[in-house]
């Protein structure tokens, strides 16, 4: 495991427990899975790059925009799906055929793989990488190993 992905883990486990809010990123008081990963940047990277603009619960969803896979490209580091690491960031459709817009950071590989991400009514929590999680996998990222 490299450096920063230890660094994204150790983050990670550091918001397990806070609640469930819509559009937050503060550890403890609220985050939905964005704000989680906003807040894991914060720690690990620094300030953020950009400024995350008020978004709804169903954006992207009307125009079927892939917003978050887009940002998603531009900010992390790609890999392939089946590339499995501790740390990386998880890319989930909800439902098939529905944009991209859930996310979560790899928390244990191997026989029980397991992810940490915000989720409604249950707040952030490290949750097993069932077979229901595992199909809904679209994409897959590592932090970028230097602040940028």
């Amino acid at each position: 495991m490299t450096v920063v992905a230890e660094r994204v883990v150790t983050a990670a486990r550091g918001w397990l427990g806070t609640p469930y809010v819509h559009q937050a990123s503060a550890r403890g008081a609220g985050a939905d899975c964005l704000g989680l990963l906003r807040g894991i940047w914060r720690e690990v990277i620094g300030p953020e790059p950009v400024a995350v603009p008020a978004y709804t619960m169903d954006w992207s969803e009307a125009g079927g925009r892939e917003d978050l896979w887009e940002a998603a490209r531009l900010w992390l580091v790609p890999k392939a799906p089946d590339e499995a690491a501790v740390g990386d960031v998880l890319l989930f459709r909800m439902r098939e055929g529905a944009v991209a817009k859930h996310l979560g950071v790899q928390s244990a590989t191997g026989a029980e793989p397991r992810f940490i991400h915000a989720y409604t009514g249950h707040g952030v929590i490290d949750s097993p990488l069932s077979e229901p999680w595992a199909r809904r996998l679209v994409a897959r990222f590592e932090f970028p190993q230097e602040k940028g």
